[in-house]
């Protein structure tokens, strides 16, 4: 797993997501699903080229099935932004996986 990108679980989610002084967009993702393998690249580059403003944490959901059902995530990719220190209601929702420039713009409030 990358440097810049935190892997965290049902155990560490509300430690990670509460103690943070970033937004978090956390991106719920299991290691069968393509288009999970196919976004990783791309939360890798946000994490690098903003990684002053955004926290990026992946949520393996067969690992930590308890934090998915815990924010209803149905289908994955998943990505759930929260504010810093919040880790009772997610900011934004976005579902599915997107290019580059389409999540820039989807996060365009954060970053």
């Amino acid at each position: 797993m990358s440097q810049h990108i935190l892997t965290i679980s049902d155990d560490t989610f509300d430690e990670t997501i509460g103690g943070s002084e970033k937004v978090v967009l956390v991106d719920f993702w299991a290691e069968w699903c393509g288009p999970c393998k196919m976004i990783a690249p791309v939360l890798e580059e946000l994490a690098v080229e903003h990684g002053d403003k955004l926290a990026i944490a992946k949520l393996n959901v067969d690992d930590n099935p308890n934090t998915a059902m815990r924010f209803n995530v149905m289908s994955i990719p998943t990505l759930l932004v929260f504010k810093p220190g919040d880790t009772t209601a997610e900011a934004k929702r976005l579902v599915g996986a997107k290019g580059k420039g389409q999540l820039l713009q989807d996060l365009a409030e954060f970053v």
